[in-house]
């Protein structure tokens, strides 16, 4: 049977939403923590609880660069700014504070909405950085550098907070970002031993060791969202393929993520070309797939349940002959 993942956020955080995806393909909620505060979380370990018993997944922040910025803000090409590490000023940061493995020339590509910077010069309290590609810069952005990498733990404190606070709750599903190595799988495995534990292929890294990874693991998740940040967006169909066929051989349980029913973010139906993406993931052996965006922020949160179940359902049916 293949199973939905759905993220919660505030279009779902609801009685509505919550009792909906009771008795549905729905077998995990996800919890991003990137998107969500330590202080908030036993708030929404109640809620959920209040009108569901699907199993709860923390998704940690793992070993990624963020944005720390005050406003929304278009930057135009060529436009100048500074990053520092003072909290204090209304400047961009990054989290966690890389500042002092930043060099001239790397490349800062920022979120997905077309925004690149170029550092051309390093002073001893900040940088000054060039928009080679115009875009909007927002608070909490991904961050990738192109021509450099600046290796991170596998685990932010939030992530290790966070994690412990889970495990007093009785959450017992947790999910590994950025993975990149064997290594990262050791170390999820040796902190929460007795748990199901998801390991997240999104970096070129991962696609390098996949092997190595698959030999430790046995659920593994493709965000294909930050891995066209990494390996380029033309690579990622071929890399998908890929992952997905390494894994199915081994005989690994592979979940597929990343703008399934994007168009539902706002409108009420899916493109074609989105149902033809979904049916594709199932056929390359996907055991489940992963609602992000589309349940978190949403109009259209518990349609979009429906609608991946209704191809879920066709697919399943169409296979059976």
């Amino acid at each position: 049977m293949k199973e939905i993942f759905c993220t919660i956020g505030p279009s779902s955080l609801n009685k509505n939403f919550l009792n909906g995806i009771n008795g549905s393909k729905v077998s995990v909620i996800r919890i991003n923590l990137s998107h969500t505060k330590i202080i908030n979380l036993k708030k929404i370990f109640k809620k959920i609880r209040k009108y569901t018993k699907i199993p709860i997944c923390l998704d940690t922040e793992g070993a990624q660069i963020r944005t720390v910025f005050k406003e929304k803000k278009f930057l135009k090409l060529n436009k100048l700014l500074k990053i520092d590490n003072d909290l204090k000023s209304r400047n961009l940061k990054l989290y966690p504070d890389i500042f002092d493995k930043l060099r001239k020339g790397f490349i800062l590509d920022v979120g997905f909405e077309n925004l690149k910077i170029k550092i051309i010069k390093k002073k001893k309290n900040f940088l000054v950085a060039k928009v080679i590609s115009a875009g909007y810069l927002d608070n909490n952005k991904g961050v990738h550098i192109e021509n450099k990498n600046i290796k991170l733990p596998p685990l932010t404190k939030k992530d290790l907070k966070a994690i412990e606070i889970g495990k007093k709750s009785g959450i017992n599903h947790y999910a590994l970002s950025f993975t990149n190595s064997h290594k990262d799988v050791l170390f999820f495995n040796k902190i929460l031993p007795r748990y199901k534990k998801f390991f997240k292929i999104e970096t070129g890294n991962a696609i390098k060791n996949l092997s190595s990874i698959l030999k430790l693991c046995n659920n593994i998740l493709i965000d294909r969202g930050d891995l066209s940040k990494d390996i380029n967006l033309i690579n990622v169909p071929v890399a998908q393929r890929k992952i997905q066929k390494l894994a199915t051989k081994k005989q690994k349980k592979v979940y597929v993520a990343t703008n399934l029913l994007e168009s539902m973010v706002e409108k009420s139906y899916p493109t074609r070309s989105e149902l033809n993406d979904i049916y594709n993931c199932l056929e390359l052996g996907a055991n489940g797939l992963v609602l992000a965006a589309e349940t978190a922020v949403g109009k259209w949160p518990l349609d979009c349940v429906k609608m991946l179940s209704a191809i879920i359902k066709r697919y399943e049916k169409e296979n059976k002959k």
